[in-house]
């Protein structure tokens, strides 16, 4: 496989803005997650998408955590950066804010990492090209991303390891201090 010349950091960043209207709005006035994370994802793979020269999608987001409501009438804006690439994936980290227009006030409301793969034409994985750190807050995010990585990876190995076997009536008694009861006699 002929090796893909580096592009730095710099070359794909993606920032969106968007006004946020009514119609993206809860019975609260409050924006929903889910058009958050619709929007989170565009930046994301537009971001990939540019780092690769081609398509890609999304395969995992990492964990989505809202420190702050958005409102209807908030002006939000999503960076998004390539932290890492594999040979064929790469995690986009999206950072959102959202500023009250009338006040100034900016809010940082999350940030999240997308995993996404690298598809050619066919639908098939393809390499990536590999990722120029230009500063050290590139190596820091780089290096996160890997940890990162590394911890998902022995979290799923140590779930795996701890359900494989699960003996369900010796765990019938923790269920007692849960807001659960059993309907069917055992």
């Amino acid at each position: 496989m002929i090796e893909l010349p580096s592009k730095p950091v710099s070359y794909s960043k993606t920032i969106i803005t968007e006004l946020m209207i009514p119609s993206y709005s809860n019975f609260e006035g409050r924006i929903h997650g889910g058009i958050l994370l619709s929007l989170m994802d565009k930046a994301a793979t537009a971001c990939a998408a540019k780092h690769t020269g081609g398509y890609c999608v999304t395969v995992s987001v990492d964990e989505v955590s809202f420190f702050h409501p958005i409102e209807v009438g908030e002006i939000v804006t999503l960076m998004a950066s390539v932290n890492y690439v594999g040979n064929t994936s790469l995690v986009v980290g999206v950072k959102v804010e959202a500023e009250n227009i009338k006040t100034g006030v900016l809010k940082h409301t999350n940030t999240t990492y997308f995993n996404l793969v690298a598809k050619d034409e066919l639908g098939r994985l393809r390499q990536v090209p590999r990722l120029l750190l230009e500063n050290m807050e590139d190596v820091r995010r780089f290096t996160e991303a890997m940890i990162r990585r590394e911890f998902k990876l022995q979290t799923e190995v140590n779930f795996t390891a701890k359900t494989k076997n699960i003996d369900l009536i010796r765990e019938l008694p923790k269920l007692k201090k849960e807001r659960c009861e059993l309907s069917f006699d055992i």
